[in-house]
């Protein structure tokens, strides 16, 4: 109670006061906050009244603002964390990473148009300027932040436009992000999805072409599941052994089943990749990437 009352001149009472609902999946169904481990809350909690404290302090600094928009994602309030971050862009509307971070949460809460005009925004400040990395809000194994502010720009736009179909644009989108992508965590991530857009373009040969630097002893501290990914797609992995020990309840099983099933839809095996992707939509991971994508395949199936 008390954080909400902290928050009560941030925030519209509609939204203070709403239920736990934070989106409406591409299918028409509700999507709730997750509900988080006792432990892990705690955790998100602690660091989110940090936050709160840090903004109440510095409420003009942007910094401020983006992490205390993301300490509440963190907690699934999305739209919390959209609202903080709108209310900091009317301060600072020349502050890229404000965009970049209100973009994704956009595309979390299925806004895909927003999340476009946000991420394009947010790359067209960052046009001659100098790159930064971007920190860990929940660290990998080795504390060592992967991606800067403009591969997450790219990445995240080149996955809005691939959601909505549109290959050309999200092809460009990720092309960009791979020239900022210097580390092997970011290749094979950029490259998994990148492999992706140009297979639905019908580019096999470019497609290929892009794996000629992904191999099994690659330096990853974070992204293995993409990883594994690519080597399938290089023919070095099954899909079926990759399916067999994965349960799709979990982020990683989400991210995987996706790509598999995706593999399936474009090598013309179109059953298996939708049982694959109703799937991955009977667990709770409503906000990974993989989950999303295979919702915006159900549902553009539904239209059909």
């Amino acid at each position: 109670m008390k954080l909400i009352l902290t928050f009560a001149f941030l925030l519209s009472p509609l939204l203070l006061f709403a239920q736990e609902r934070e989106a409406t999946s591409l299918l028409g169904t509700p999507l709730y906050r997750p509900q988080l481990e006792d432990k892990t809350r705690e955790d998100f909690e602690a660091k989110l009244a940090k936050a709160v404290s840090d903004y109440e302090k510095a409420p003009d600094d942007p910094e401020a603002s983006i992490w205390l928009g993301r300490r509440m994602a963190y907690l699934g309030r999305y739209r919390e964390a959209i609202a903080i971050y709108s209310r900091s862009l009317e301060r600072h509307p020349g502050a890229a990473q404000l965009y970049r971070h209100r973009g994704h949460r956009y595309l979390t809460v299925r806004q895909m148009d927003h999340a476009i005009q946000d991420l394009e925004k947010a790359a067209a400040l960052m046009q001659g300027k100098q790159d930064e990395i971007e920190p860990d809000g929940i660290p990998n194994a080795k504390n060592i932040p992967t991606s800067t502010l403009n591969t997450n720009i790219f990445y995240h736009l080149g996955l809005a436009y691939y959601l909505k179909e549109d290959y050309q644009h999200a092809e460009k989108a990720y092309r960009e992000c791979l020239k900022f992508s210097k580390n092997d965590d970011m290749l094979v991530a950029t490259t998994h999805w990148l492999y992706m857009t140009l297979r639905r373009m019908g580019k096999q040969k470019e497609a290929g072409a892009l794996l000629l630097p992904i191999h099994g002893s690659m330096n990853i501290i974070e992204d293995f599941d993409y990883l594994s990914l690519c080597l399938l797609y290089k023919k070095e992995k099954k899909p079926e052994e990759m399916l067999s020990s994965l349960e799709t309840q979990d982020l990683s099983g989400a991210t995987i089943s996706y790509g598999v099933g995706n593999w399936y839809l474009y090598n013309g095996e179109k059953e298996k990749a939708m049982e694959i992707f109703k799937k991955i939509l009977s667990g709770n991971e409503w906000a990974s990437f993989g989950y999303l994508a295979a919702e915006a395949e159900l549902a553009r199936l539904e239209k059909k």
